[in-house]
């Protein structure tokens, strides 16, 4: 029993830091380029940049007063520099900022909170609060989410902007005066701490030993926690003190895999050979290192390369007294030179090439020893994606067209927009219901807001105008643009891609898939209409108290509008009128309709809130508006407009319903010739949930 239960807990320690680090690296990747923008300021202006150092060079005898104020290090009369402001202040709160959001859903008042209680930490130490912004901005975040849940839905109206303006600004203090008390020198002593330890290891000469345990953290992804955990902020400590540090190579340094790479260029076989060199462009020049660790899971004896060329690496860079200024983030030769001080750039350039040296001399001499072929390719991409914990955007660059994203088994679909409250939602039942009718009842078809995917889908779908958007976080899955979410041809050719991609269902699934719900086939139980029609179910208990979710009084059979946005306002003030918005919602509905259309398909509009304007929404709720003389939407006719406002998710299966409707001519008809509120009631009630 013990020895089947050490791999389970093996793979859950590995995976609890797998998410930690990636947890740590989502704070400081998006604000990279503030890091990079830092390291560039400072490589120029500083005393010893890349300014002064060529001027003394050309035997420049003027003043560098300008450059000078630009590298001084403070502001006002001890100078007007930004290199000190911005390490100290700009970058830590940007990642209390970014941690704050992350931990609120991506709401900006996490990020606000976070950065409020960042500021404290910062004040209450003299090093550089990154450590400090990890935990003081999701804290924010975190707190700030909870003590909103406890009075949701709960404030009087006319009193919410008060309510969470104040509570923002007093928990938000509150949590900056522990930061300064609390946080601020825990962080300090713990940095002192571990700065000494680094110390002992440098005067030692044992730094190039951290290569043994960060090469293989590497290839089983812990790297994150490592890097983005403890070498970043140490680094960008010792950077703000001597102006570079070592510890910024010690994980990014492309040479070990450099090495690896040219190895398997001339001395593989098959796939291996075949894919190196085009490994070695995304690795050395795309700087995505990951792209390296399957050939190592091919071969596990090739980490002694990697691990070997790291530490001859580190070792070049402590021979020159070499670093970098700032994270050289990917971890390509371009940034590393970028991030390099002048003074180091030779020692940094020696240090890939000595490490790449190393790591291919290794890596050459075990596969000339190993008479075998060189592995399974594609079954170690297969295990790196397992260990990633998530599909490698760069695998198919190693396994060519038989694992390309576009042929591989598709499980799982997401329909993703700006707000995951409407027409992600509407798209995502029309597809499923097309999905699942053609037997594929295995694949899972969802809806999210874009700011909350995860790399974790096969395909995603979303409006043409947000596919860049998507792709930046979904950058291994398939994805599909559409301009008509009720009836795009696109789901088609999705379904069509399944049948290439996926096991085709037998003839009896395919029937049981597209039988009507009631019908009774073979193996699948018949499923009796609801007594009612469903009617209750959209309409809550119909005593019109107005908690329902479509009111009577919120269906207009002759809405008034002439333009778009008077058919936005109108059906915004519909849900104000019901009580289930806020009137700062209407605003929020032309700004989403500013960033992309909510024209569905089928003279359908589906105008919404953006993500942000959640807060303001007070209980679910829709107003349906028809328009017998049309709307110009875009320049695409609109007959029906239908607000929407989800509080969660309870308003999703309404959506299915209205989906189902509206790609069916019957029903449309039907809205079109209702004479009475209670008729549109009894179109879209009469359906079962979607």
């Amino acid at each position: 029993m013990a020895t089947t239960t050490r791999p389970a807990r093996s793979g859950g320690m590995r995976l609890h830091v797998q998410r930690f680090g990636t947890f740590l690296s989502n704070m400081v990747l998006p604000n990279i380029g503030a890091f990079i923008a830092w390291g560039l300021i400072t490589a120029l202006f500083i005393e010893t940049g890349w300014i002064t150092t060529i001027g003394d060079a050309l035997g420049y005898s003027g003043g560098y007063g300008f450059v000078e104020d630009l590298g001084a290090w403070g502001s006002g009369a001890e100078g007007t520099g930004i290199v000190g402001p911005m390490i100290t202040y700009l970058l830590p709160l940007l990642i209390g900022y970014t941690g704050g959001r992350m931990m609120y859903d991506d709401n900006l008042r996490g990020g606000v909170v976070g950065a409020i209680a960042t500021m404290g930490a910062i004040t209450g130490a003299s090093v550089p609060m990154f450590l400090g912004a990890m935990v003081m901005g999701p804290l924010g975040g975190w707190s700030m989410k909870k003590l909103d849940a406890l009075w949701a839905h709960k404030i009087r109206p006319g009193f919410e902007m008060l309510v969470n303006n104040f509570s923002a600004g007093i928990w938000g203090g509150f949590l900056a005066v522990v930061g300064f008390v609390v946080a601020g020198p825990f962080v300090q002593a713990f940095s002192n701490l571990a700065s000494n330890v680094v110390d002992v290891l440098v005067e030692s000469n044992l730094l190039p030993l951290t290569s043994i345990f960060i090469e293989p953290a590497k290839v089983l992804f812990l790297n994150n926690a490592i890097n983005q955990g403890i070498l970043t902020p140490l680094g960008t400590t010792e950077a703000a003190e001597v102006g570079q540090s070592i510890l910024f190579l010690l994980e990014a340094n492309p040479g070990p895999g450099l090495g690896l790479l040219l190895a398997f260029a001339v001395f593989g076989r098959g796939a291996a050979k075949a894919s190196a060199p085009g490994a070695i462009l995304i690795q050395f020049i795309g700087g995505i290192h990951e792209i390296y660790f399957p050939y190592v899971l091919a071969k596990p004896k090739l980490i002694a390369a990697v691990i070997l060329g790291g530490m001859a690496g580190v070792a070049t860079n402590l021979l020159f007294g070499s670093g970098l200024r700032s994270p050289a983030s990917p971890g390509s030769i371009i940034a590393v030179w970028a991030a390099s001080p002048p003074s180091s750039l030779l020692g940094v350039t020696a240090s890939v090439l000595i490490a790449a040296a190393v790591s291919f001399v290794v890596a050459a001499f075990l596969l000339k020893l190993d008479k075998d072929d060189d592995g399974d390719l594609t079954a170690a991409t297969a295990a790196m994606e397992a260990n990633k914990g998530k599909k490698s955007s760069v695998s198919s660059a190693l396994t060519g067209a038989r694992t390309a994203r576009s042929e591989r088994p598709i499980r799982s679909i997401v329909f993703a927009c700006d707000a995951g409250m409407g027409s992600s939602a509407m798209g995502a039942s029309v597809l499923r219901k097309k999905v699942h009718g053609a037997g594929f009842d295995d694949v899972t078809v969802v809806n999210k807001a874009i700011s909350n995917l995860t790399d974790d889908y096969d395909l995603v779908v979303t409006h043409e105008d947000l596919t860049d958007r998507a792709e930046q976080r979904t950058g291994s899955a398939v994805h599909v643009s559409v301009s008509d979410f009720m009836s795009s041809p696109r789901y088609d050719e999705i379904v069509e891609m399944l049948k290439r991609t996926n096991a085709a269902p037998t003839a009896e699934e395919a029937t049981a898939a597209a039988a009507p719900d009631g019908a009774a086939v073979p193996g699948r139980q018949a499923t009796a209409p609801a007594a009612d029609g469903g009617l209750a179910r959209l309409t809550g208990d119909g005593n019109g108290d107005g908690s329902d979710v479509l009111a009577i009084e919120s269906i207009v059979l002759d809405g008034s509008a002439t333009t778009r946005d008077e058919a936005i306002t109108e059906a915004g003030e519909l849900l104000v009128a019901a009580g289930a918005v806020d009137p700062a919602y209407v605003q929020a509905m032309h700004e989403r309709e500013t960033s992309v259309s909510t024209y569905m398909g089928n003279r359908l509009a589906l105008p919404h809130g953006t993500n942000e304007a959640k807060p303001a929404i007070r209980r679910t709720a829709i107003s349906f508006v028809r328009h017998p003389r049309g709307v110009d939407w875009n320049g695409k006719e609109v007959s029906f407009v239908i607000g929407v406002a989800g509080a969660g998710d309870d308003h999703l299966k309404l959506l299915g319903r209205i989906a189902e409707v509206f790609v069916d001519p019957e029903q449309v008809a039907r809205l079109e010739a209702a004479q009475s509120p209670a008729d549109v009631l009894a179109v879209l009630g009469s359906l079962q949930p979607a």
